[in-house]
């Protein structure tokens, strides 16, 4: 038994999101502007890929972005920021409608679609560029995040305490455009199908009721 456990984990991170498309290097995505209205959030819980998915599956989100924060260097690649020189994480930037969800409610989400739980670490993605973080524009952001971050530890949904950073907002880089949308063209990636997905359909129980209609079967 434990040598098939090692087997699975040496298969799974080779199949892991850092591993998924080294060496394409397409474009960059564009970083789009709000609209009229919308709020924007950024949050960073492990492979983006996955996060990215259970954010656009929310009511009131408009759009999400796959890319990267928390570093310091300008318009990072995908390869740079997997080898951990730029100090960034692998985040997700959501367009919302706060008149139809609310910035506690994303934050709510967003611990429910990843483990905060684990430091640098989400299942076989290990380094700071998977680290648990979480961005605020304003001090009422940061309050929200606080006081969520505390309710989710008073519920005991996790066994351990939440370990997430909470950073002011400073910049967003999107990534490459094959980043962009991945999890729905690409579900035949055995990291998607046995990591990304199962966390999904995890996130689906969790934010049943917050979820857009087609999301509901």
């Amino acid at each position: 038994m434990k040598i098939a456990i090692i087997y699975f984990a040496s298969v799974m991170l080779f199949f892991g999101c850092a591993n998924g498309q080294t060496g394409n290097r397409n474009a960059m995505a564009p970083v789009p502007k709000p609209a009229a209205g919308e709020a924007v959030a950024t949050f960073g819980g492990g492979c983006f890929w996955s996060m990215s998915e259970a954010m656009i599956e929310l009511k009131g989100v408009s759009k999400v972005v796959s890319g990267y924060a928390g570093g310091k260097t300008k318009n990072p690649t995908y390869e740079e920021v997997s080898d951990r020189t730029t100090g960034h994480a692998e985040v997700t930037q959501i367009y919302y409608n706060p008149k139809e969800i609310s910035f506690a409610t994303l934050a709510e989400a967003f611990f429910f679609a990843h483990d905060p739980t684990t430091l640098n670490r989400q299942g076989p993605d290990v380094g700071t560029d998977y680290r648990s973080i979480a961005f605020y524009r304003t001090p009422e952001e940061k309050e929200t995040l606080i006081s969520v971050i505390k309710k989710v530890n008073d519920t005991k949904h996790y066994t351990n305490p939440i370990v997430t950073q909470v950073v002011p907002f400073s910049a967003f880089y999107a990534a490459e455009n094959y980043h962009q949308g991945y999890y729905r063209t690409n579900g035949d990636n055995p990291y998607i199908s046995s990591v990304s997905e199962p966390k999904v359909m995890k996130f689906r129980k969790a934010m049943k009721a917050k979820l857009k209609p087609e999301f509901l079967k």
